[in-house]
Formats: C-alpha cells, sequence, structure tokens
C-alpha cells in the first residue's frame, strides 16, 4: 500500500486514512528503529486526538512506550526523539486542508524517516502482529519537553544583544505553534504581536499553507501595528513564510540565500536546496565560497543524512530550514529564532538587512492547479513536460530528479511536477526579468488551458505563491 508522499504521511480522512489504518501503522513502526519509545506530538485538526490514540494503541500493542507530548509543533517530536534516543511522531497533515491527517516520523538520532524505513512500513503493513499480553508497552503523559525545547533553542541561539524592541508579528495559522513561537521571540526581546493564535483544527481565518497569495490579502491588518517583520507558520511549524509590512511576501529564496550567508561567514561547505529553489542561492553560496547541491523536494533531509549533519551547512527548502547547528530536522520555530534575533542585534527591519545584505530578488512565480476530473491529472502532465521541451525556447539543461526542471541560457527557468501530498500539477518558474517572466507564465497558462479543452477537464482550482 502507497502511504508515503513528499513528505510523510498525509491522506483524507476517513477516505483512505483511519484509526485502524493508524493502529496497523503503529504496529509495524518496531520493525524501523532500534528503540521501544516514542513520543508523539500532534497538530489541531479536528481528528489529531483520535489518531493519537489509535497510533498510541498500535505502539503499545507492539512493547513501545507512548510518551504522549499533545499539541506541539512537529520540530517537537524529532527534538524529543533525539534527546531520548527514541522514535519521534507527529500527528499532522502539515499545511494540507483541515479534512487530511496524517504523520511523520523521526529516528533516534532527529532525522526525518528515510525512504527505505518508508518502504518497510509499506511493504509490512499487514504482517505485523500485537505481542502478548505481557509485553505490551505503557501510555504517559509529558509536556515538559516543550519547555526544554523552547529553553534549549534560546540557549543554543544566546540572548542578543539588542538595538532595539522591534514589534513581530506572527501568524500562527490556529495551529500547534500557539504556546511556543510568542515566548521564544520574547525571549530574545522582541515584542511578538500574535494573529490567528487560538488552536482551531478549522482553521477559520486561513487555510495553513502560508502562500504568497493568502498571506498578502491580511497585510493591512499585519502592517497596522508597524512590525519589523511579519512571520506566517504553517499548521505544524515546520514551515515558516515571512513578509514586509510595505511590500509583502519575501521570496523564500531570498530568506533561505540569507540563511546561508549566515551560517557560511563562520563554516564552509555544502548547501543541499530542493529543485525548486532559484539562482539567488546560487549566486550567494558560490559568493561566499560554498557549493550548492540540489535534490528531491521533501527530501533534502536524506542527502543530509547520507552526507553526515557535520558535512552540511545548512539544507533548505521554500518554506522550511534543517540547521544542523540546532538539530537534522526541518524546524520554523528555529527560524523564527533566527530572523528575531538578527532583527533585534541589527536595529532594522529585516528588509533593510536583506538589501544591505545585497541578497537580490528575481521576478518569480509559483502556481498550483487542481482538475476535474482529478484522474486527468497524470494526462495533462505528461502532455505539459512534452511541451515544455521547445515551448519556452531551447533549454540548455533538462534536470529531471523531481519532475522536469527546464534551464534556460537567459538565467531563466521553468519546474514542472506532480504535487506528492494532492492531486496537483505545481509549477516553479523564475527570469531575470519581469518581462521574460510574463511570457513563461502566459504561454504556459494558454497551454494548460488548451490540454484542459482537448481532454474535457477543467481547473478547479488555481492558487498562486
Amino acid at each position: 500500500m502507497k502511504l508515503f508522499g513528499t513528505a510523510g504521511i498525509r491522506k483524507k480522512y476517513p477516505d483512505v486514512l483511519d484509526p485502524v489504518l493508524a493502529y496497523r501503522i503503529g504496529l509495524v513502526l518496531r520493525e524501523t528503529i532500534d528503540a521501544r519509545e516514542a513520543y508523539i506530538v500532534h497538530d489541531t485538526r479536528t481528528t489529531s486526538h483520535l489518531f493519537v490514540a489509535a497510533i498510541s494503541a498500535g505502539l503499545m500493542a507492539s512493547g513501545f512506550d507512548a510518551n504522549i507530548i499533545g499539541l506541539a509543533p512537529t520540530p517537537v517530536a524529532a527534538y524529543a526523539a533525539k534527546k531520548h534516543c527514541a522514535l519521534g511522531i507527529s500527528v499532522t497533515a502539515s499545511h494540507n486542508p483541515p479534512e487530511y491527517n496524517g504523520f511523520k516520523f523521526y529516528d533516534n538520532e532527529g532525522y526525518e524517516y528515510v525512504r527505505s524505513l518508508e518502504k518497510i512500513i509499506e511493504e509490512n503493513l499487514e504482517k505485523a502482529k500485537p505481542l502478548p499480553w505481557d509485553k505490551v508497552g505503557k501510555a504517559r503523559y509529558t509536556s515538559r519537553i516543550i519547555d526544554d525545547y523552547i529553553n534549549d533553542m534560546v540557549e543554543k541561539l544566546g540572548i542578543p544583544k539588542p538595538a532595539w524592541k522591534p514589534r513581530i508579528v506572527v501568524d500562527l495559522a490556529n495551529g500547534a505553534a500557539y504556546n511556543v513561537t510568542p515566548p521564544i521571540i520574547r525571549m530574545l526581546g522582541a515584542v511578538p504581536i500574535t494573529i490567528n493564535a487560538n488552536p482551531d483544527g478549522y482553521f477559520p481565518v486561513r487555510p495553513p499553507e502560508p502562500r504568497k497569495d493568502v498571506l498578502e490579502s491580511y497585510l493591512k491588518l499585519y502592517s497596522s501595528v508597524e512590525p519589523a517583520m511579519i512571520l506566517a507558520h504553517d499548521g505544524d511549524a515546520d514551515r515558516l513564510a515571512v513578509l514586509d509590512p510595505h511590500t509583502g511576501f519575501i521570496r523564500q529564496d531570498r530568506i533561505i540565500a540569507l540563511y546561508a550567508k549566515m551560517v557560511l561567514r563562520e563554516k564552509k561547505g555544502r548547501v543541499i536546496i530542493s529543485i525548486d529553489t532559484g539562482r539567488v542561492v546560487d549566486k550567494v553560496v558560490e559568493e561566499l565560497g560554498g557549493e550548492v547541491e540540489r535534490y528531491l523536494l521533501g527530501k533534502t533531509h536524506e542527502r543530509v543524512k547520507e552526507l553526515g549533519a557535520s558535512n552540511v551547512v545548512i539544507a533548505a527548502e521554500p518554506w522550511k530550514l534543517i540547521d544542523p547547528r540546532w538539530g537534522p530536522w526541518v524546524d520554523g520555530v528555529w527560524q523564527v529564532a533566527l530572523l528575531t534575533k538578527l532583527v533585534v542585534e541589527r536595529g532594522k527591519p529585516l528588509a533593510k538587512i536583506l538589501d544591505e545584505e545585497g541578497i537580490p530578488d528575481y521576478p518569480w512565480d509559483r502556481r498550483s492547479y487542481l482538475f476535474s476530473p482529478v484522474e486527468i491529472r497524470d494526462t495533462i502532465y505528461s502532455e505539459l513536460v512534452e511541451e515544455l521541451k521547445s515551448m519556452l525556447g531551447e533549454p540548455e539543461e533538462v534536470i529531471t530528479i523531481d519532475g522536469y526542471r527546464y534551464e534556460y541560457s537567459d538565467g531563466s527557468w521553468i519546474l514542472v511536477r506532480k504535487s506528492g501530498t494532492e492531486p496537483k500539477i505545481r509549477l516553479y518558474m523564475e527570469a531575470m526579468t519581469e518581462q521574460r517572466l510574463r511570457e513563461m507564465i502566459r504561454k504556459t497558462e494558454n497551454k494548460i488551458k488548451e490540454l484542459c479543452i482537448k481532454h474535457d477537464a477543467k481547473i478547479v482550482e488555481k492558487t498562486i505563491g
């Protein structure tokens, strides 16, 4: 049974993922790790308590002790796994819509499960059996780890010498970081102004995905308190988006380049980035004597594990950062801490710091398409891939490690790939001029519409950012 997508398990409830399946997953986890303790967090989704109970039952039936941390960001599960040399589990569907739920798993070093471990789960799902009555594990409730996570993070970074006391807006997406991110901002010397801070699995104000089109619709509200920057999590806080109160959404690639620059000043080495990242990262890393390597989207942690965390400067994808100085897991809260300390120390808004650091902002676009009927996606994708071989010019290079990325001699590129978490086609584009980007968008949009007409299909949802 195919369970895993780009990052963990994310499925609709109860169409695919239900408590019986969650129990079976809990049973089979003993085949993946040399540990008999698990630490479990969950997000705010209405089904999360249900799935905590179900997977805990499977774990206990297989001999694990289930330590239930409760409502907390996904990175806390990774932190607890490493701290206690245990299995870490987050019950979450990350930024997916509220009817979805799922799981992310972490080994006893804090790495998210690699594909070989995912395969063990999928192949042994029907084979695992509960242990005898005298081998059953116990359930415990422990929320103190959340305080350990907060305190260890602030201690690791160090309290900055403040140049000012800025306001920082943080939109918590009615998610799991409501009682984690704000105190960290405060401890680092800034004033957190919280939005959507009440936990609510219906996500009543905005979708949990912190996209450009979603967040910029609230820019006037965010900006009304004159913050130094605006930060926005997804539902489980492994992601972070950043906005400026005056210019709006700050492209994630610029933020990744900033992180790389901060670390490369201390240590030279390799920067692992996903296939959908732009040339600004290459420019900054190469100027500082680092090396860029692109990898599968959602799997940069695998490359970090393969190379060893000490041999990687950072690993990053849009919205996501792995900083080995803190841990080998994706952590949106750590991103908040890094940016807060930087803004407090420098005494300037983040947008001003980005400009002073010389991090360029090339024209870019990201968009996703959902089709009806859903099954037509693969056909449209295949035909679009063929059209792109010549539609935007002769590619200088084609990279096929995750979808198809066509790179052109003028510095522009386009990536088309099938989403690993939803039945969508995703497009990513970058150009050196606005004119070239507009041309790429226009031609690609028109071709997708043509293919829909050809196959009697329609676009039922288009998201941008």
